[in-house]
């Protein structure tokens, strides 16, 4: 969950590592620090974001050209000054970042204690740099080899960054579980969570892989597994641009992310809906397609955001391609001993590649002999590395905390995967995926239409900003686009809100609804229209306040309904793309008008990188 970021060179490390932070400050900003060695190891840290770390460094000694710095997602211990990274062993020879957790830190920490060694945080991160410390006093050896005792002792997720004012002039880091990257500069190296604190200094990166161990001295890396088996790194260009990660002129990443979907959904389709060809093409699936078309069953694993657009893929895959399939939590999955075979196919879903939930279900699926397909958008994270074969979803950088374009461009890769199966299958006339092609490569322009209501959704959002609850209904496909609106709400602007198919309203959530109590219904033309209508008369009888979002043209819900949202036609099984749209759209205007911080809600950040 948290950022790291380091510097070794020959320029001024402290800007380079404060830019890097402020980059990764959607990863965790409960507390932010910094490490700076120059002949003295210093230490410098604070509670709260990376700003107030700036204001706390501005009259310190920040001189060096080697250091790091980390932004925490507090797991062990609240977040203050103390608990923040990095954080010093006993002695203060020896400083450590970490992204993770250490799950046998407790009796780590008893025999350390034993020897002597004293701790002020709460943390487990300051349990491994004194283990650290610990073992190279008693082996007498070098840091690096200490390091790569410590490893066999930890248990749990980690990616790490070691300074020692003993050993100057070199960086040592490992990852197991947690993302590491490399960028490669001339006579210089930047080590970070992701690449966005590198991309502007160069494209030459390596991904460390699990039980790796990484060490930069006299301007060389060298890579070797905890077994100290070298290893040969492989340098990759990255595929990123600077401008992607900046706001461009938007007064939050979440509204530049709500407006960049036209061009997110088309990238996702880039390349695999050939439209004049009539041909749909996707490279990760082209030597399991016999796979697809004749597993038993699909499982899909995801969490948050990416669980919803799995629901949506469920009901895809079973009504194009008629494969049964189940969506899991993957928190929940690798814990109820599920029953897989090797004709499962198990579809992993995470925005970041990095979620550790996510990861553990792909190692529980593998162990059984399944075959793994990734969805995943960030290049060369763990999931992608982790799995037989997948796809990207190509919707560029996404640093608004609350997942809005990694949703739709999830979908669409998955909307595709189904018609390519359902195709392969039989089940899929060539008449009626000629129908969808043609209809999938219209969302780019109706989504464009959906987000020019926004000042429209601005308005209403004025009006129920001060509500305490919502509630959002939905059928068919558009019942897991109720999930993801609630979430959205509750996410950003702290409001409770619960995501209910709109039958079951009847059968419990009935009775929450009154004069007070906004309820949103997504009522577009489908085949679930007319239940739906009487959803809203039901919700109209109880004084419940009506927000619908219809298809253009709607006469109908209009005459019921408080406020109606018109979103453009289109398919029913393409509808989540936008209907999804103004919910989005509506959570942002309802938080920003509340005074919360958009891009980085309390307690969240962006990539779930523990358990």
């Amino acid at each position: 969950m948290c950022g790291i970021v380091a510097y070794i060179g020959y320029r001024e490390a402290c800007p380079i590592i404060i830019k890097g932070l402020r980059r990764l400050e959607y990863r965790g900003y409960d507390s932010a620090g910094i490490a700076l060695l120059n002949g003295a190891l210093n230490v410098y840290k604070k509670k709260g974001k990376v700003k107030e770390l700036e204001t706390f460094i501005a009259e310190k000694d920040t001189h060096a050209t080697i250091g790091m710095g980390h932004t925490r997602w507090a797991t062990h211990g609240e977040p203050n000054d103390t608990n923040a990274h990095p954080h010093y062993s006993t002695s203060e020879r020896i400083a450590i970042i970490h992204n993770g957790i250490i799950e046998n830190y407790a009796a780590l920490k008893t025999h350390l204690q034993q020897q002597g060694h004293v701790f002020h945080s709460e943390t487990d991160t300051e349990v491994f740099v004194n283990l650290i410390e610990e073992i190279q006093k008693q082996n007498q050896c070098t840091l690096e080899e200490a390091v790569r005792l410590a490893l066999h002792e930890v248990v749990g997720a980690y990616a790490i960054v070691v300074l020692s004012r003993d050993e100057p002039n070199q960086l040592i880091a490992a990852r197991k579980g947690s993302p590491l990257v490399i960028g490669i500069g001339q006579d210089e190296f930047f080590l970070a969570s992701d690449a966005t604190p590198i991309i502007e200094y160069t494209s030459d990166v390596v991904y460390v892989n699990d039980h790796e161990i990484a060490v930069i001295r006299n301007g060389k890396l060298d890579i070797r597994t905890r077994e100290d088996i070298q290893q040969t790194p492989y340098i990759q260009k990255l595929e990123l641009e600077l401008d992607s990660i900046e706001k461009g002129g938007y007064e939050h990443f979440m509204l530049k992310e709500i407006f960049e979907q036209p061009k997110s959904i088309l990238d996702s389709m880039r390349g695999r809906l050939e439209l004049e060809a009539g041909h749909l093409n996707m490279g990760g699936i082209r030597s399991y397609e016999q796979k697809f078309v004749n597993a038993q069953r699909i499982i899909i694993v995801a969490c948050g955001t990416s669980w919803h657009a799995g629901l949506v893929a469920e009901y895809l895959l079973e009504d194009l391609a008629r494969i049964p399939v189940e969506v899991e939590y993957a928190s929940e999955f690798r814990y109820r001993n599920p029953i897989i075979t090797e004709r499962d196919i198990v579809i992993a879903i995470s925005q970041s590649g990095e979620t550790a939930d996510t990861l553990a279900a792909i190692e529980l699926a593998k162990s059984k002999g399944a075959t793994i397909f990734g969805i995943c958008n960030v290049v060369g994270s763990s999931i992608a590395r982790a799995t037989d074969a997948g796809a990207y979803t190509h919707a560029g950088p996404e640093i608004g905390v609350a997942s809005t374009k990694a949703f739709t461009a999830q979908v669409t890769v998955l909307t595709l995967l189904a018609m390519i199966v359902g195709h392969k299958r039989g089940t899929l006339s060539e008449p009626k995926l000629r129908e969808l092609m043609v209809e999938l490569s219209n969302i780019p322009t109706k989504v464009e239409q959906a987000l020019a209501l926004n000042t429209e959704i601005e308005q209403i959002s004025e009006i129920f900003k001060d509500a305490t609850n919502f509630l959002y209904l939905g059928r068919g496909y558009n019942f897991p686009v109720a999930l993801e609106g609630a979430l959205k709400l509750k996410e950003i602007s702290y409001i409770h809100a619960e995501g209910y198919p709109a039958a079951e309203m009847k059968h419990g959530p009935i009775a929450l609804i009154d004069e007070n109590m906004p309820v949103v219904v997504i009522a577009t033309k489908d085949s679930s229209y007319e239940k739906v209508v009487s959803n809203i008369q039901e919700v109209k009888a109880r004084k419940g306040r009506i927000i619908a979002i219809t298809t253009e043209g709607d006469t109908v819900i209009p005459q019921m309904a408080e406020f109606v949202i018109e979103v453009p036609a289109t398919s029913e099984v393409l509808m989540p793309l936008v209907s999804v749209i103004p919910l989005q759209l509506l959570s942002y205007h309802i938080a920003v008008l509340r005074g919360c911080n958009v891009d980085q809600p309390r307690n969240l950040a962006k990539s779930v990188t523990v358990e």
